[in-house]
Formats: C-alpha cells, structure tokens, sequence
C-alpha cells in the first residue's frame, strides 16, 4: 500500500484514538466523581456505602473495557484486517469458556444482582437455606457467613434463590410466655400490658422501639400451659436483645406476683400390689 494510501487509514485511526482517549477520560472522570458522591453521602451505612462504592468500580471497569475492546476492532478494520474471523474465533473461544465455566459467570451475575437491588449487606443478619448468621464480606462471586458459632461459610452468589433478611428495614422482636392453665387469663394479660408500657417508657430500651408493643392471647392451649405473645416492631438487628430484656423482666415481674409459669412434666401413679397376688 502506497502512502497516498495510507492517508485516509491514519486519519480515521487518529480519529479513533482520539476518541477512544476523550471516552476512556469521560468514563474515568465520571467514575471519581461518582466515587466522591458515594463517599460524601451522609446518614448511610458503612457496608452500604462500601456496595455503591464496588458498584460504580465494576461499572467503570466495564464500560473501559467495552470502549477498548471496540476502539481495537474498529482499528483493525480501518486498516483492512478482516475482523470477520476475529470476531468468529472470539465468540467460539467464549462460547467454550462460557461452556467451561457456567457456575462461575453465574455467581458473578448473581452478587451482581446481590449490589445492584441491595439485597442484603456487611452487617446484616440474614438467612440462606441451611446457613444463617452475620454478613460479613461481599464479592462479585461470594457471601461470607459467620454463623453464631463462630464459623465462616463460603456461599456462591449463584446458589443465592431465597434469601431472608433479618434486619432490612426494620425487625420484631416476639416473646412467647407460657401461663398454667390455673391462672386468670385476663389478670395474666393486664401484668403483661404493664410489663409493654414500662418497657416502652424505659429510656434505654424505648428509643430502639418503632411502635409500642402489642399483648397478644391466648394463641395456644398445650398440653400443660397457655401460650401468650408480647410483640414489639423496633430498629433493625435490635430484636434479639429487646426480646432478651423483655423476657428478663417478664420473669422477674410474674415472679412477684405469684403467676405460675409451668414446664413440661410428666406424673407417673404407681400401683400396690398385694402380697398375696405373688403367691
């Protein structure tokens, strides 16, 4: 190829670089500052401050690697190299890696899911099929679980279907009471309606609470007791302490009025046998 030849090839290749540049520095910039919005955000959580922030990363990286890869393939065929087998080849190769490797992409479009709808973050409490426990790192591919044992489970984002968030939004705190069956129920609900009130009042447990809490019963008659419910809706992740406090002074207030809390038993009669029935 002539020089003369060359010209039209090495303007349209500059004008590509060009702009492949001027769009590499748009996206760059685009993504700092989005970076800085992220960081800026007042009255938001750490964790999820830290998802906006993987988010926009991976969104950045993406959208680089697309202007590359199509400023390379536009080059190429500036310059007359038939792109046709290229582009063949490429969807062949990722064809056999997308074969290869299901699992994978699957995991990574599902805890990319996982940032996008916010489905849970670090810090949560949540609940996967058999795993539950306290959210402690999030990656494109996996969610690390440390259980109430102490123990981290690995999950794979793809294996992700139903999910039960425990402290999204809000959380209930519920405190079943079991009341003998001798006891009069209407005086045994009046206690626990006072046991609510002070609760709610309490300035060290009131402000944890979203609304005041609701005496509920009788909801079962058991074999040896009568059940009954105090529930309270309160702040997220704060029911597991409230229900603690609120079974602590459930105790201690029927204890001072004589309420009988009962527990499983069983009585046995033992019959006599005559002497004489052994002769």
């Amino acid at each position: 190829m002539r020089l003369d030849g060359l010209t039209a090839p090495l303007v349209s290749g500059g004008l590509i670089a060009g702009l492949t540049v001027v769009g590499l520095a748009v996206v760059q910039f685009l993504g700092r500052r989005a970076l800085r919005f992220a960081r800026s955000i007042q009255n938001i959580r750490e964790a999820r401050r830290q998802q906006l922030v993987t988010l926009i990363q991976i969104l950045e990286w993406g959208a680089s690697l697309l202007i590359a890869g199509s400023a390379l393939l536009m080059l190429l065929s500036t310059f007359g190299v038939d792109i046709t087998p290229l582009l063949a080849s490429a969807g062949i190769a990722g064809l056999a890696v997308s074969l290869g490797a299901q699992s994978l992409i699957k995991d990574l479009i599902g805890g990319f899911l996982i940032l996008v709808e916010n489905q849970y973050a670090v810090g949560d409490s949540i609940q996967l099929k058999d795993v539950s426990g306290q959210v402690e790192r999030i990656t494109l591919r996996t969610t690390y679980v440390r259980d109430i044992n102490g123990h981290l489970y690995v999950v794979p984002n793809g294996e992700v279907r139903v999910v039960a968030n425990m402290t999204k939004g809000w959380s209930r705190a519920l405190v079943d009471v079991g009341v003998a069956y001798e006891e009069d129920q209407d005086r045994v609900l009046s206690v626990l309606e006072g046991i609510a009130e002070a609760f709610a009042r309490d300035p060290a447990f009131g402000p944890r609470l979203l609304g005041p809490p609701q005496v509920m019963g009788p909801l079962s008659l058991g074999d040896w007791a009568i059940t009954v419910r105090v529930m309270v809706k309160t702040q997220p992740g704060k029911q597991w302490e409230v229900a603690r406090e609120l079974r602590k002074r459930i105790n201690a207030t029927f204890a001072q009025e004589g309420i009988a809390m009962p527990y499983p038993r069983q009585e046995v009669l033992v019959r006599g046998l005559e002497r004489d029935e052994f002769k």
